[in-house]
């Protein structure tokens, strides 16, 4: 998984897809054979020396299952930095600081957060591509990454894409990751990064929903925009609703993008 990751830390969408490329694509119909377990010998070998990224979402299970808070969270198992194309935050999981550099998070009887696991884990050993089709769908590409120590190749378990996908449950995280993708393809084709005030205003919606939810009320954020009472009860209670209308608020002050959020008409 090192190389992958290295590829995406760069953040570099040209970068990325030529990383992929180069790799063996698993085209629809192809399968491939893997299985990680204890029993396999490289068992953990892949969890450690990564720069492993955490997405909003990422970061949102991670959080909720350990039982911190997002500032907690990011002081002690994260550092910021962000993406040299568009200036968007993101996060990166800090390793242990010994020799191996462990993920915080493994230990000899695998990942301890398995069931919140990122969503880089959960989909390798495969790369997934992304590109926008003409109505904004997102079209997807698969390739094989195999690396040299990786023993888990000679189990005899076939997957399809779709199928691994669904086994490792990736459906809500690529929902939510594919969001916050096509907010930086979208600044990456205006070709201006985003500004200091639109860098918080991301790391406030996206990663710390606590203050976000804060802000909302201060700016009368609901007073601007169409949303029934339901759904304003969701986003003030629930983390994965506060995640999701951050992203529907960002692609309307950022783009004037109306699919997901529309503007009360009288608002000023």
């Amino acid at each position: 998984m090192k190389d992958l990751n290295d590829a995406l830390n760069e953040n570099q969408a040209d970068a990325t897809e030529a990383f992929l490329k180069s790799l063996p694509e698993l085209k629809s119909g192809d399968t491939f054979r893997f299985a990680c377990h204890p029993e396999v010998p490289c068992f953990n070998a892949c969890c450690s020396d990564l720069t492993l990224m955490l997405t909003p979402y990422d970061a949102l299970r991670l959080r909720r299952a350990l039982g911190v808070s997002p500032s907690d969270f990011i002081n002690h198992f994260a550092s910021r930095f962000v993406a040299p194309d568009t200036g968007f935050p993101m996060l990166h999981l800090k390793m242990r600081e010994e020799r191996q550099k462990r993920c915080p998070f493994v230990s000899p009887q695998g990942c301890k957060v398995y069931g919140n696991r990122p969503g880089a884990c959960r989909t390798y050993p495969l790369g997934r591509a992304t590109k926008l089709d003409d109505d904004g769908g997102v079209i997807e590409q698969f390739f094989i990454v195999q690396e040299p120590h990786c023993r888990g190749f000679e189990e005899a378990t076939d997957w399809s894409a779709a199928g691994w996908l669904t086994d490792q449950d990736l459906a809500v995280y690529n929902r939510f990751n594919d969001r916050y993708m096509f907010l930086m393809a979208l600044t990456r084709n205006k070709g201006v990064g985003l500004s200091p005030k639109q860098i918080q205003m991301v790391w406030l919606a996206q990663y710390l929903p606590d203050e976000f939810r804060e802000l909302i009320g201060k700016m009368g954020i609901f007073n601007l925009v169409e949303l029934d009472a339901a759904r304003q009860e969701r986003i003030m209670a629930d983390e994965e609703e506060t995640l999701l209308f951050g992203l529907d608020w960002l692609e309307l002050v950022f783009f004037g993008r109306e699919e997901h959020l529309r503007r009360k008409r009288h608002a000023v």
